[in-house]
């Protein structure tokens, strides 16, 4: 009996492609280049040297993935942005220590490679960097037959930031009548689009053609806002203990969104009271909420409901630091203050 020879190739795996998408990935990652890069992609491991500007280095680490947000890329064929959220989640979630993001790696899983669509999502990956002004030096192309359905793939990223130790964020400095400042968020974000999917099977055709006018598919895929740069200058400008008071705290809005979130740089003994009505609803929002009938608890708690990133400032501050921060180009609202916990929630919106 004659067995014919098998490849890889035959097994599902396709070398070629994968060195293709190496090169094409090659100057998108050249874009995202800074200092302390000390070798490209295509080694072993990726080397980068903390910068000498830094007296008392705390490296910081994040990640994340994209979660069910893929499935809608999938279907709709979407994949340009959700390399933008993927770093968005990690660097966010960086910056929240005041960490200043220095570099990225992704992993991007599939059953077969398609080059184009792998290329579209580290596109994506590589303008998130951009963004964040970190460097994108590092990362895994998996190619796995039998284990996604044709078509799909799996991301998840991970971060390395750096801070001053003197710098930190802790939280720990946060007292009663600090403000709560909240910067809008971009749209859903990427938390909550196993709700998000819901919503859209249980409107069928009748579907709005535009939210916050964008077509609804463009609406739901915009991509994670990314906060990094703009929150680092306030912070230089703003730093907690300066003359004037400063950022004591910082929370990146995710899964749990508004009520999860904000009680992880409080203090035990404080409360945050939001005000209800501080900030608008999106048409976005709004139409989640009436689609399903969620109550505003539950807005609260699942989406960011239009507030991507919420920072706990010094009264004496606060609006120093809120036009700092629309200098930037942020839309910034007030949307509480501290206060005693007592028996209460730590979040409170009234």
């Amino acid at each position: 009996m004659t067995t014919t020879p098998l490849s890889y190739k035959d097994a599902g795996v396709d070398i070629e492609a994968g060195d293709a998408l190496v090169e094409r990935i090659k100057p998108l990652a050249k874009k995202t280049m800074r200092e302390g890069v000390l070798a490209g992609i295509g080694g072993f491991g990726a080397l980068f040297e903390v910068p000498k500007r830094y007296r008392e280095p705390v490296l910081v680490s994040g990640t994340d993935g994209v979660g069910t947000k893929l499935k809608l890329a999938f279907e709709w064929q979407l994949h340009d942005t959700v390399g933008i959220d993927l770093v968005a989640m990690s660097v966010n979630d960086v910056l929240v220590q005041g960490a200043e993001p220095l570099f990225f790696l992704d992993y991007f899983a599939c059953g077969k490679l398609d080059v184009d669509t792998a290329a579209a999502v580290v596109g994506g990956i590589a303008r998130g960097c951009e963004l964040a002004g970190c460097a994108l030096i590092g990362g895994e192309t998996a190619e796995m037959p039998g284990m996604y359905p044709p078509g799909e793939y799996d991301l998840a990223g991970f971060c390395v930031g750096a801070v001053e130790k003197s710098l930190i964020l802790t939280g720990q400095t946060v007292a009663s009548g600090d403000v709560v400042l909240g910067l809008a968020s971009s749209g859903v974000h990427s938390n909550g689009f196993s709700l998000v999917r819901k919503c859209l099977e249980r409107a069928g055709p009748n579907l709005p053609t535009t939210l916050d006018g964008q077509p609804l598919r463009q609406a739901l895929m915009a991509p994670t806002r990314i906060y990094v740069k703009n929150v680092l200058q306030a912070l230089a400008q703003h730093p907690c203990g300066g003359a004037a008071g400063g950022i004591k705290a910082l929370a990146h809005i995710t899964g749990g969104g508004l009520l999860e979130n904000i009680p992880r740089v409080l203090p035990e003994q404080l409360a945050a009271e939001l005000v209800q009505g501080s900030w608008p609803q999106s048409e976005l929002f709004a139409w989640l909420q009436r689609s399903a009938g969620i109550d505003d608890f539950e807005m609260n708690r699942t989406f960011n409901n239009g507030i991507g990133m919420v920072l706990v400032v010094d009264a004496a501050a606060a609006a120093a630091v809120a036009a700092t921060l629309r200098t930037q180009g942020e839309t910034v609202y007030e949307i509480g203050r501290i206060a005693q916990r007592g028996a209460g929630a730590a979040v409170r919106v009234g």
